[in-house]
Formats: structure tokens, C-alpha cells, sequence
């Protein structure tokens, strides 16, 4: 039985992770006859977001690692504690903690920093020859650690031409795709679906999710 890690960023579309993308890959990891760990880096969000008003929330303090627990029901691992050997596959869902917390993908744009933790769990990943799926907008700070190797994936996050645009500056090749389904480059064992980036509700969400957990399981059995 494959055991997939998957890497939260909170909980919360604007500063963590995005919610019915988190659990939706938890259920097709179950559904697919696998079984997940889940982490999140230890850090104190740099941005917290009244999810009501959809503003900043000044002074408002959380911490990914307690925020994605929310989202694990408890069932969680620092990320420092997990590595390669311990996994057959990673998954990172999207929601803006991806490009928040995860990394400065949100600010920096192509120029962005990976936090070090996530940097070092997907190089170990690369190296081992195991698979790595990545949600929404996820995928940007995939990018970042596979241009960052000179590897020239591709990856998708739908079809918006800005952050496209951005991809493909880190040495990364974007492919369009729609959100019921998703992107395999099967040289890097990376699989990409765009999710939210383009669906307009959790079925179209779940398509896409469920065909690159599918294909995520099945390259970690390969």
C-alpha cells in the first residue's frame, strides 16, 4: 500500500491551504487504496486573512503547522520530521498558503524563495525517482526547486498566462489544462492538475484531483 505525504500550508484558501482541495486529495488517496501522512512546515504565517471579509487581519497570529492540523484532524507531522525514505509519493494542495507560506511565490513572483523544508523534502524526492503531485497553485513553487535543479518539467496551474508566464521564467514548462483533468511529465514524475485556479465547484475539483492522485499512486507503485 503506497503511503503519500501530503504537505499543508494552513487552513484557509487565502493564507493556508484550500480546504475541499486538501480533503478531496485526502479521500482520493483513501478511495485510491493508498494511505496519507500528513505535514506542514513549523512557522508563524506571514500573513493572516479574515476569510469573512477577505482582508489582512492586523496583529491576527497563526502557525501553518497548528492551522493544517485543523484540516488532519490532528493527525500531523512537522515537516522537518519527514523524509523521502519515509514516503512512497508527495502531494501539495493548493490555496494561497502554497505561494504564501510554502514559499514567496505570492510576492516574488518567478524570483521566489522555497521554504527550506519543503525545498529540502522535494529534492529528496527528485533524487529517490519518486513522484510528486502538486494542486492549483501549487505547482509555481514546484516550479521554483525544479528550475532551481535544471530540470524542465512540466506543470500546469490551468490557463492563466501571468503565472504561466512566471512558471516558465523559472526554467519550467506550462502546459494549458483544464480542471477536470491534469498534466503528467512522466521523465520527472510530476503530476499537475489546475483545480480552483479554474473549476467552479468541488466536482470539477474532485475530477481533476482524483485523476492525478490516481496517477500519482500509480507512479509510486511503478
Amino acid at each position: 500500500m503506497a503511503k503519500v505525504a501530503v504537505c499543508l500550508s494552513g487552513c484557509g484558501v487565502f493564507d493556508g491551504s484550500e480546504i475541499h482541495e486538501a480533503v478531496l486529495t485526502l479521500l482520493a488517496i483513501d478511495q485510491a487504496g493508498a494511505r496519507y501522512l500528513c505535514c506542514a512546515p513549523n512557522l508563524e504565517q506571514p500573513v493572516v486573512v479574515n476569510h469573512l471579509t477577505r482582508n489582512p487581519a492586523p496583529g491576527e497570529r497563526r502557525n501553518v503547522l497548528v492551522e493544517s492540523a485543523r484540516i488532519a484532524r490532528g493527525e500531523i507531522q512537522d515537516l522537518a520530521s519527514v523524509h523521502a525514505c519515509d514516503v512512497d509519493a508527495l502531494i501539495f494542495p493548493g490555496g494561497f498558503g502554497a505561494a504564501r507560506n510554502l514559499s514567496s511565490f505570492a510576492v516574488d513572483g518567478a524570483d521566489c524563495r522555497v521554504h527550506p523544508e519543503v525545498e529540502r523534502l522535494v529534492g529528496e524526492m527528485i533524487d529517490a525517482g519518486k513522484p510528486i503531485g502538486a494542486i492549483c497553485i501549487a505547482p509555481a513553487t514546484l516550479a521554483r526547486v525544479l528550475g532551481n535543479r535544471g530540470l524542465a518539467a512540466q506543470v500546469t496551474i490551468g490557463t492563466d498566462p501571468q503565472t504561466a508566464s512566471a512558471i516558465e521564467k523559472m526554467g519550467v514548462r506550462h502546459l494549458d489544462c483544464v480542471c477536470t483533468s491534469f498534466v503528467v511529465d512522466s521523465s520527472h514524475r510530476v503530476v499537475t492538475t489546475p483545480a480552483y485556479m479554474l473549476a467552479k465547484g468541488p466536482a470539477e475539483v474532485f475530477e481533476g484531483i482524483k485523476g492525478l492522485v490516481g496517477e500519482v499512486v500509480r507512479l509510486a507503485g511503478s
